[in-house]
């Protein structure tokens, strides 16, 4: 088979459900080179703070709902729908929900 999907349904959320939910889905793709990530962030909701220096790892956070920040080292880059943002490996960033509505994510790294 040269193809393989997947949902949330598949796999287990690795944040608490108050806050929303965030799906890693790599592996239910069985993809090599590329991690594909959906994350629901209530109002107040943030990701964690991290980089990916150690292990040279871009990532591109696409808002397919609602509006988030990304704090990026001091700097904060607000993102609507349909907007996107590329974070080189050493970025450390953020994501934080400080909207009154849920927002959803297409977030995406490699290699």
């Amino acid at each position: 088979m040269s193809y393989r999907t997947a949902s949330t349904d598949d796999v287990d959320s690795v944040i608490d459900e108050e806050w929303g939910g965030m799906w890693f889905l790599r592996d239910a793709l069985g993809c090599e080179a590329v991690g594909v990530t959906l994350l629901e962030l209530a109002p107040g909701g943030k990701g964690k703070e991290h980089d990916h220096a150690g292990d040279d790892h871009e990532e591109v956070y696409v808002v397919v709902e609602g509006t988030v920040d990304v704090d990026c080292d001091g700097e904060t880059v607000t993102l609507g729908r349909n907007e996107a943002i590329r974070l080189s490996p050493d970025q450390t960033r953020q994501i934080v929900n400080r909207g009154d509505e849920r927002a959803r994510l297409v977030l995406v790294g490699a290699p």
